[in-house]
């Protein structure tokens, strides 16, 4: 019997596309082929959302991001205090509490000073919040036409927690996997903002601080073996980088993910699936069994953890896959996101 296959288009290998920045297949492949046989070593080799270093006897945590979003002012935040939560939350993934950040401003020549100033007014105001100190920085401008108004780059050095160690390698089969609330909020805000869409209710970034939460999460139970926030590539690509990387299988159930109406008929109607829309204020944590119901506790008890809720478990079957039970009773292979759904949304 002849099987009857259809042409897949192949992304071309020789230029840069829009989806090597989406945080899925494609980000991993240009890691995979381009950065990590330059400069890989065995701390970048693990691909964690931040680098976990001993000095002196202190374990520190090191994170670095970039952030191009467009908009630069959408509800819920800006550039400016997205940057400053994404860093903190890399930090905080890895179980560390942030201490110091530093800034850098990529501008284009023709910015408006007042619209600067409002962007580093609320970075100001977000790491005051989040009790943190920018400590140095940078500012270059490029000629108009070169950039796009402002980009912003965030480092990030945190101290990590005595007696946690946390690794997307630790997850283990009977593992229970958490979420901390709704998905996809920050991607359709955002592209509500961009393509001019409306809704019944103001829906907003989730953009926000998670270090707090994860403080309480930890101190429930500081065996929880990882902890990773769903951003570029969404719930999907974050689980399936786990899968991988502690080669088992995931199986989640549709029906317990929480999603709001308004992102499923956004998703519904643009063609989109809200398990690969990015969040900034969400976290992703594998927990053994025993401790599962005193940290999704913990959880509910955090202004960012309240809609949190326990959406499956780490299985020793078809390792590296993730799969969703639906709420049809099929069940359907999660893979990670092949393209890039929504360009420029940190």
């Amino acid at each position: 019997m002849t099987i009857a296959s259809c042409p897949i288009s192949l992304p071309a290998k020789d230029r840069i596309l829009l989806g090597h920045g989406s945080g899925g297949r494609l980000s991993a492949e240009l890691m995979r082929e381009v950065f990590l046989p330059h400069l890989g070593n065995p701390i970048l080799n693990k691909l964690e959302d931040q680098a976990t270093l001993e000095l002196n006897g202190r374990r520190l945590a090191f994170s670095t991001d970039t952030f191009v979003v467009k908009p630069l002012f959408f509800r819920g935040g800006n550039i400016g205090s997205l940057s400053v939560h994404g860093t903190i939350n890399d930090l905080a993934m890895g179980g560390a509490e942030p201490v110091f950040l530093s800034a850098a401003f990529l501008l284009e020549e023709g910015l408006e000073v007042a619209t600067l100033g409002k962007i580093v007014k609320s970075m100001a105001e977000a790491a005051r919040a989040a009790g943190v100190d920018i400590v140095t920085g940078d500012t270059k401008v490029v000629e108009r036409g070169s950039g796009d108004q402002l980009f912003i780059n965030t480092t990030g050095i945190g101290l990590v927690r005595e007696g946690v160690h946390l690794s997307a390698a630790n997850a283990r089969p009977g593992d229970i996997i958490l979420l901390s609330g709704y998905i996809g909020d920050h991607g359709i805000a955002i592209l509500s903002e961009r393509e001019g869409i409306q809704f019944d209710t103001l829906l907003q970034s989730d953009s926000a601080p998670l270090h707090t939460l994860v403080r309480n999460m930890l101190s429930t139970s500081p065996d929880i073996r990882c902890l990773r926030d769903p951003t570029r590539g969404g719930l999907s690509s974050t689980l399936n980088e786990i899968a991988a990387s502690a080669r088992v299988g995931m199986t989640i159930d549709e029906t317990a993910i929480p999603i709001r109406e308004e992102v499923r008929g956004a998703c519904e109607v643009l063609g989109l699936d809200p398990l690969y829309v990015a969040n900034e204020g969400k976290l992703v944590a594998i927990v053994p069994p025993e401790s599962a119901r005193a940290v999704l506790e913990a959880m509910r008890h955090h202004p960012q953890g309240a809609h949190s809720a326990i959406i499956g478990t780490v299985t020793g079957n078809n390792p590296g896959m993730v799969t969703m039970r639906t709420a049809f009773g099929t069940t359907r292979i999660v893979d990670m996101l092949s393209g890039d759904q929504l360009p420029r949304i940190c």
